[in-house]
């Protein structure tokens, strides 16, 4: 067996780790509420999410070709590049999950691919308009976006509320029911827009490989397999839960009632399944995070535990930085020791 195949086998297996800890690092943004909110409990929700997931991952090819061919000059990309961006991406996941913090799985992998790539071929193999546009104006405005969707929804139905006068315990039982709806909106959101990178970076490393080849016209196809495979393992590791970030999602930004959960995730899920249909790998942490801050504010402002806050915002912040160091660092020894 060549040396090729061999490297393309560990590139896939890898990519399938990522998205399998993408899966239940990421799965908090999904069930969270529900479960902190007790409409659904943790082995019902995950069972929930992960079905929803799947469903989401099998809806579009946008994001998979965003990642795939619009970041970086895929042809400047080896399965070396690949391996060395994914397996910084798993390490960051890996040491954000053990903190608790939800940090972007999507801004991990783009993190590690501009690093790896950046080392092998400079800055000229990086497609930096598409870079603004799709992940670093979005990676801005996104929080800011699902903050104010989710304090706005939260008002309106505050105002509705004590408009019609209704009972306390009325509201409630009547939101525990609309949270279902919501958390499988979200669910939903998070699987077209999360399985979908490691769609596009799967099929990257198979045309680079040489299993597939680009059409005629330069199109940069998914394959069915791939899709599948893909959504398989996010709602297997989904399934498998992520019970440190749910607790800091759930529990530690703010104490979270069901028409809470319902405000944050309708309009966290809105945006996501926007995204999702433009191609940008929007980083759904950082949606639903906001989201729930902003249904924390209408509230007051002490409801929200800014300090919980501050940490997941560095951990934000250093993501794509941090990721580009490891990668760029891992390919470095690969290329000295080889």
């Amino acid at each position: 067996m060549s040396i090729t195949i061999l490297l393309l086998i560990a590139v896939v297996a890898i990519a399938l780790v990522f998205e399998f800890i993408n899966g239940f690092h990421d799965c908090a943004n999904a069930i969270a509420t529900v479960v902190s909110t007790k409409v659904l409990s943790p082995k019902q929700a995950v069972l929930f999410g992960a079905s929803l997931e799947f469903i989401g991952a099998l809806t579009g090819t946008h994001v998979a070709k965003t990642i795939g061919s619009g970041i970086v000059n895929a042809e400047m990309i080896t399965l070396t590049v690949i391996f060395c961006a994914l397996l910084a991406a798993v390490l960051w996941n890996l040491f954000t999950w053990w903190l608790g913090l939800p940090s972007s799985s999507s801004h991990a992998l783009i993190g590690g691919l501009l690093g790896a790539t950046i080392v092998k071929a400079g800055v000229d193999a990086v497609h930096v308009h598409t870079l603004m546009d799709k992940v670093i104006i979005p990676m801005f405005t996104s929080p800011v976006l699902g903050f104010c969707a989710g304090f706005t929804l939260m008002l309106l139905l505050a105002w509705t509320i004590l408009i019609t006068r209704v009972h306390p315990d009325k509201v409630n039982k009547k939101f525990r029911k609309l949270q279902l709806l919501s958390s499988g909106l979200m669910a939903l959101s998070h699987g077209s827009n999360d399985a979908q990178k490691t769609m596009g970076i799967i099929t990257l490393a198979l045309l680079a490989g040489g299993v597939l080849h680009k059409s005629p016209g330069g199109d940069f196809e998914i394959p069915v397999y791939v899709i599948i495979i893909c959504a398989m393992t996010m709602a297997a590791g989904t399934m498998n839960g992520g019970w440190k970030i749910i607790k800091t999602m759930g529990h530690k930004i703010i104490r979270l009632k069901p028409i809470h959960g319902f405000a944050a995730e309708t309009s966290a899920a809105g945006l996501i399944l926007t995204a999702s249909h433009f191609g940008i790998p929007l980083s759904t942490t950082h949606v639903i995070s906001t989201a729930i801050m902003g249904v924390g504010s209408t509230l007051h402002a002490h409801a929200v535990k800014w300090n919980i806050v501050g940490n997941i915002v560095t951990a934000w912040v250093l993501t794509i930085p941090a990721c580009m160091i490891i990668s760029s660092v891992i390919y470095f020894l690969i290329y000295k020791i080889f």
